[in-house]
């Protein structure tokens, strides 16, 4: 693992356990077929972690071996412990990269990070979404032309109550005349996040090539950047580096 982008996803591991639709289409589960795909790539090293596991799967040493964790989330943002979340943010601060889909806006995490609500409308229909790249140049873009859809989705629409993004990289139109705010970069501290929306369970939407090139990109954009760092969880009188005389 040695070089290595170090990648954990994060899923409840509730819909594929209760509902047989989501359990036929990621046997292996959702946070599976992410780390799967991305485990193809030479340059990014996965693991898993779930709601169920002691701490979430995320102690301080697996956050410590992850330089960018994604997290999926829907149907039980309540049950996510707020030491957790303490521990995510800290880490996020620190320069871990995060990366939010789908309906991880309403996370714990994902509220935390941003301040606000983070809400949005929404409608499960099974339309179809376009996605238009808004910011070509950016390296979460790469690959892509200018747009690219997915047949079957559920939809958010705007308003969505974020803050104002350093970049909105996607931007997305939907059957039923709404639009969306769907690929948004953020930095936090030393962190980058990066919230995508596509990822409704009960769709293949994970299988389908551009998300999976988006996700890839995502990472290696999120990923930390190696250097000395001061932990920004902490304060400290400093000493300064050049001596100097107060003028009287």
């Amino acid at each position: 693992m040695a070089g290595k982008i170090r990648v954990t996803v994060w899923n409840e591991f509730r819909h594929e356990k209760t509902d047989k639709v989501v359990a036929d289409l990621y046997p292996e589960g959702i946070h599976g077929q992410i780390a799967k795909f991305l485990s193809e790539d030479v340059d990014i090293a996965t693991q898993t972690a779930t709601l169920d596991q002691p701490d979430h799967g995320l102690t301080d040493a697996v956050l410590d071996g992850t330089d960018v964790l994604i997290w999926w989330g829907h149907m039980a943002h309540g049950e996510v412990q707020d030491y957790i979340v303490d521990r995510v943010q800290k880490h996020v601060l620190n320069g871990m990269g995060l990366i939010v889909l789908h309906s991880g806006h309403l996370s714990k995490v994902f509220r935390r990070m941003m301040g606000t609500n983070c809400s949005l409308k929404w409608r499960e229909a099974g339309e179809r979404e376009r996605l238009w790249v808004t910011d070509p140049g950016h390296p979460i873009t790469a690959g892509l032309g200018e747009y690219f859809e997915i047949p079957h989705v559920e939809m958010y629409g705007e308003y969505f109550d974020i803050p104002t993004p350093d970049s909105t990289v996607f931007v997305s139109w939907f059957q039923g005349g709404e639009v969306f705010r769907s690929g948004v970069t953020f930095h936090r501290g030393k962190g980058k996040v990066f919230y995508f929306r596509p990822g409704h369970e009960t769709f293949p939407i994970f299988y389908q090539e551009e998300v999976q090139l988006v996700i890839r990109n995502a990472v290696r954009w999120a990923a930390p950047v190696a250097g000395p760092y001061t932990d920004l969880s902490l304060t400290a009188n400093y000493k300064p580096n050049e001596s100097f005389q107060v003028a009287e």
